[in-house]
């Protein structure tokens, strides 16, 4: 995963989790525009939401934001 695409998902968690507090759950599609403009990235994430770290398709914001971080 990019260091680009880290910094994004740490952003996304971030303006989620000031929006709707620390409870909030996002998927993987969370980090990308309704188009499908980046399949390679999009399924990058996929990969690493779903088999690389078995998540639901929902997770706490503040668990996949703490996960980025640790470089998991």
């Amino acid at each position: 995963m990019t260091p680009e695409f880290r910094q994004a998902i740490i952003d996304v968690c971030d303006a989620k989790i000031a929006k709707k507090g620390t409870n909030v759950g996002l998927s993987f599609y969370a980090f990308f525009k309704n188009k499908n403009d980046r399949p390679e990235l999009l399924f990058e994430a996929a990969e690493w939401w779903i088999k690389t770290h078995q998540l639901d398709h929902f997770e706490k914001a503040v668990k996949i934001k703490r996960m980025v971080e640790n470089g998991r």
